[in-house]
């Protein structure tokens, strides 16, 4: 069972770097979350993210972040 809070940091955890940085890992391109899976995605929290939303994209999931609201900063 995939812990909801996962689906609220894929909206409010955003890019660390790259061409990306800043963007929200839930708009990364589908290109980019390939590219990752090709190459390796990195260590920790942010390989976690990036793959769960690598497949989320690639099981046609996206339904699933829709009524997410990230909280407030």
């Amino acid at each position: 069972m995939m812990d909801p809070s996962i689906l609220i940091e894929l909206k409010s955890f955003k890019m660390p770097f790259g061409k990306y940085k800043g963007m929200p890992i839930c708009k990364l391109p589908e290109n980019y979350l390939v590219w990752f899976k090709s190459k390796g995605f990195p260590e920790g929290k942010l390989g976690m993210l990036l793959n769960t939303m690598y497949e989320i994209r690639l099981n046609g999931l996206e339904d699933l972040l829709v009524r997410i609201t990230p909280p407030r900063s």
